[in-house]
């Protein structure tokens, strides 16, 4: 049975931790707390830019980064555990056929009535169970993005993580890379976004939660926070 849930600040203490300290050596770029995403303004739940992981799944993530750094390459965090609402903020944006601001970015081949039929939105996420990660490389010398033969979020075939028609040799290795580091420490990919993983067994599996993005339940242990 499937259920949402408002945890208390002491189950999230417990359950979940910052992946900025779990994880220290990755980078965030958090697109749901700017404007640089499809819908083209900040998300709702996603209070700053940080991003939250189960302690189990940052625990594995920890792992993926320790083994990309031995490659010579960082993991870019783009997205983590995601609100409820912030789903239903996708949702509601999905059903404004005037907006469309970003469709030359995210979207342009696709018509945006099509959007959930195809799959590219849902009313709801695996993200919202707090154990799936959206992230790509960045080769550490350089400080680049590994050349992904596509951009995180874009809506199209070219996302699929065995897209390859288009694709060059070092792109289809950069996702191959990506992949291999990901489900070597117990993720699981998603077949329709090459930057998707979900941590093969999940500790809340059924549950959706519905709590805000920032950093405030772990502040220091403070009560007043």
């Amino acid at each position: 049975m499937q259920t949402t849930v408002v945890p208390s600040r002491e189950f999230l203490r417990e359950a979940f931790v910052l992946v900025s300290e779990a994880v220290p050596d990755a980078i965030l770029e958090i697109r749901y707390a700017s404007s640089y995403n499809f819908v083209g303004s900040p998300i709702d739940g996603y209070e700053q830019p940080c991003a939250i992981l189960t302690q189990q799944a940052a625990d594995a993530l920890r792992k993926v980064s320790d083994a990309a750094r031995t490659r010579g390459y960082r993991l870019k965090i783009y997205d983590a555990y995601r609100p409820v609402r912030a789903v239903a903020h996708f949702a509601r944006w999905a059903e404004q056929a005037e907006a469309v601001e970003m469709q030359e970015i995210f979207y342009p081949g696709v018509d945006k009535a099509n959007l959930f039929s195809l799959g590219y939105i849902a009313r709801q996420s695996g993200h919202s169970r707090g154990s799936t990660v959206d992230l790509t490389l960045v080769e550490e010398r350089t400080g680049k993005e590994v050349d992904m033969g596509g951009a995180f979020d874009f809506f199209g075939e070219r996302s699929h993580a065995d897209y390859t028609s288009t694709l060059t040799p070092a792109q289809i290795a950069g996702r191959l890379l990506l992949r291999d580091l990901l489900c070597m420490h117990s993720f699981l990919p998603l077949k329709s976004e090459w930057w998707h993983f979900t941590l093969q067994n999940e500790p809340f599996p059924d549950t959706y939660f519905d709590f805000p993005v920032n950093p405030v339940p772990w502040m220091c242990g403070r009560e007043d926070a």
